[in-house]
């Protein structure tokens, strides 16, 4: 997706500006023309790179903040665009504020606030979507504003805490490489120093060390070069279609980790589908977004298949009880729902006790981490000593 700044006229024959985001200036035009109004100018809008891309992010923090002020306003019987209004002179993020008043264009263009979202994926997605067209059709837009905010406050409080657990271990690795590079670079060749001026040949294990402290200084660039160049094109592998279902499978399945993805996934699937289900969208909307939702492409074709199965007028519960990936508690809690007609609140059920399942996860994770870390670096560090010590070693014994 680009984003295409234009300049418009209304039908009120005012000039409005605004920006959209489309695949080209052709598909830009377009949604432009459906939103109510008559482009007089459209351009690519320069992106500025990667840099300019990271200082303009729209951030969770930022659609949060967005969320709960609208549904405030909305709740307090203030009229939508004068909401948007009120929002967008509030807002502090330049991005966020942009987006904002491009809304409010459209919206006073006479369009429908969910088209007018519709405009930005990035920062609105389908379920965000899908709940602003519900509460629009039904008059509960303030309602579907609130359980949008409480459902981004749930995923960025799951996520901090996902995130949290990874400090450690990253700290722990990147003293690893520190030690690893401070002995290579340092120590290794002041002994090499010691032992050529002694005319002594180096012990095995130390001679390999100097080898690939040599090594690393002569081709560092080489090395380097190699490095950025993997990792670049893993990074473009990564967003094929081969390379995201790889990147979604392999989460599902990695030793220790394969848990708490199954878990979070399952959890976000029960926590917007129930949303849906209480904003009113029919049950087979619901599966289509929920799958998209997810964000993980074999989670995505699971939940698809059990669509297709409930279209043939098998029950959800069955449908997703053979299904790969789909955990017991949640077909369980279905089939309750099922009975009982609160499907919705069993969905909020299994999202409660996975969400808890998830932080538990966490913290066995966290746990487990620390002293494996630990044992690593005990390893390390020891190996790369004993190859500094064991070659002074045996030169004080020659003497």
């Amino acid at each position: 997706m680009k984003r295409f700044d234009y300049r418009a006229r209304n039908e009120k024959g005012e000039i409005v500006k605004g920006s959209v985001q489309a695949e080209d200036e052709y598909e830009a035009g377009k949604l432009i023309v459906g939103s109510g109004l008559v482009p007089q100018a459209i351009t690519e809008a320069n992106t500025g790179g990667f840099l300019n891309n990271l200082l303009n992010r729209i951030t969770t923090k930022d659609k949060i903040i967005f969320t709960r002020q609208f549904a405030t306003l909305i709740g307090a019987g203030l009229p939508l665009a004068q909401s948007l209004q009120t929002i967008a002179e509030q807002t502090i993020s330049k991005p966020m504020r942009g987006v904002v008043e491009d809304i409010l264009a459209t919206v006073e263009g006479g369009k429908p606030l969910a088209d007018a979202m519709e405009k930005f994926p990035k920062v609105f997605n389908n379920v965000y979507v899908a709940l602003i067209r519900s509460g629009e059709y039904s008059g509960t837009l303030d309602k579907s504003l609130s359980r949008l905010a409480n459902q981004l406050e749930k995923d960025a409080e799951m996520m901090s805490k996902i995130r949290g657990a990874m400090v450690y271990p990253a700290i722990v690795l990147v003293v690893i490489v520190l030690v690893m590079g401070f002995m290579l670079f340092t120590v290794i060749p002041q002994v090499e120093l010691l032992y050529n001026d002694l005319h002594q040949s180096l012990p095995f294990i130390t001679e390999i060390m100097v080898g690939v402290s040599r090594f690393i200084i002569k081709w560092w660039w080489a090395i380097g070069g190699v490095i950025i160049g993997l990792i670049f094109l893993f990074i473009q592998f990564l967003r094929t279609k081969t390379g995201t279902r790889f990147k979604h499978s392999f989460a599902l399945n990695v030793p220790v980790f394969k848990g708490l993805f199954r878990r979070l996934y399952m959890a976000r699937f029960s926590r917007t589908s129930q949303i849906l289900l209480e904003s009113g969208v029919p049950i087979l909307d619901m599966l289509d977004i929920s799958s998209d939702a997810v964000n993980n492409v074999i989670i995505a074709e699971s939940i698809d298949k059990a669509a297709e199965l409930v279209k043939g007028g098998k029950a959800l519960s069955e449908s997703l009880k053979i299904q790969d990936y789909v955990l017991p508690i949640v077909t369980q809690m279905i089939g309750i729902g099922e009975q009982s007609g609160k499907m919705d609140e069993m969905f909020g059920k299994a999202a409660e006790v996975l969400e808890r399942e998830v932080d538990e996860e966490i913290r066995t994770i966290s746990t487990m981490i620390e002293p494996i870390l630990m044992v690593f670096l005990a390893i390390v560090a020891g190996g790369m000593l004993f190859a500094v010590l064991f070659p002074i070693y045996a030169l004080v014994n020659m003497v």
